[in-house]
Order: C-alpha cells, then sequence, then structure tokens
C-alpha cells in the first residue's frame, strides 16, 4: 500500500487538496494530510480544512509520495518553509515520487529540482516556472515528478498518481467508479 503525504497550508485550493486526498483514499492508500501550522487550515475559498496531523509531527521518510495541492497563498507559505523546501529535496534525491498541482510546481522549483524537467502549472503562474520546460497540458509526468494545472484537472491529476503507482487499470477502475471521465 503506497503512503501518500499531502502537504496543507492556510491558502491552498480545497479542491486540489481534498479531490487528490479522496481519490487517492478511494485506491486503499494510507494518505496523511499535514498541516504545515498547527491546527485547521483556511483554504483559498475559505473552507476550513482540519489535517490529520501537524507537520511538526510527521516522519516524511516514512512516505512514499509527497503530494502538493497549488493556491497561491498556500504555495507562498511551502515556499517559505525550509522543511519543506528540504522535503521536496529528499524525496527527490531519494527517488521518491513529488506530485504538485496548481500553483505547486513553485514549490519544487524553490527546492532547486526542476532543472530540466518538463512541468505543467496553472497558467496564471506560467510564466514564473523558470527553471523546467513548461507544457501546456492537464497533467505531465517526467520521471518521479507529476504536475497538473489546476482544480479542474485534480481528478486527472489524482488518477495519474494512482496509474504512476499501481498501474492504469486500477487508476482507469477508481475513474469509474467515481464516474469520471477523460475529457476530450
Amino acid at each position: 500500500m503506497a503512503r501518500a503525504l499531502v502537504l496543507l497550508a492556510d491558502g491552498c485550493e480545497e479542491m486540489e487538496a481534498v479531490i487528490v486526498m479522496d481519490t487517492l483514499r478511494r485506491a486503499k492508500w494510507d494518505v496523511v494530510a499535514a498541516g504545515v501550522t498547527p491546527g485547521a487550515i483556511t483554504a483559498s475559498r475559505g473552507v476550513r480544512l482540519l489535517p490529520d496531523a501537524a507537520w511538526a509531527d510527521v516522519d516524511p521518510a516514512r512516505f512514499d509520495i509527497l503530494v502538493i495541492p497549488g493556491g497561491s497563498r498556500g504555495v507562498d507559505n511551502l515556499v517559505r518553509d525550509q522543511r519543506v523546501l528540504e522535503t521536496v529535496r529528499q524525496f527527490c534525491g531519494a527517488g521518491k515520487r513529488v506530485a504538485a498541482v496548481c500553483a505547486g510546481p513553485l514549490v519544487l522549483q524553490a527546492a532547486g529540482v526542476l532543472a530540466g524537467k518538463r512541468v505543467t502549472s496553472h497558467p496564471g503562474v506560467a510564466q514564473k516556472v523558470t527553471q523546467a520546460v513548461r507544457m501546456d497540458e492537464a497533467v505531465v509526468k517526467d520521471g518521479r515528478i507529476i504536475t497538473s494545472q489546476g482544480p479542474g484537472t485534480s481528478f486527472a491529476f489524482a488518477l495519474a498518481i494512482i496509474a504512476d503507482v499501481d498501474g492504469q487499470a486500477k487508476a482507469d477502475a477508481i475513474g469509474a467508479e467515481m464516474v469520471w471521465r477523460r475529457p476530450g
């Protein structure tokens, strides 16, 4: 069973966080939402999220996948947290998967792990993605880094993460259970 660590910071995009956590849990993964500050998180649209654990109480080394939701203010908060940047570097250095959506790839960029990678992001932050080749696709996978564009691509993003770990058949089965259809 895969273990996913989802980072939550004030200002994160709630759809990206909740859709990904829910979908990964449907895959029977162990998913822990860690708040980078103690207590409830106020997401970008005012929805309050209660993390499973405080970041200070989590050992990131116990996880296989690190997931970074977007949301401009949430990403700003993550970029300012040196523990987050070090964890991104450790995951990438260990060959573990790192997934980021919307403005989330800016956290990867701040950690210095995007050089020469192909990524996608929300179009609104495209000009800020300067260390990677930005693709205009819903989901982009380059090695162990998976990126996506925003709230509207959150299901595709979560299912791509599952496909990368457990295979396309499992991702397709979970998508079918949710009555999700690929765009196009």
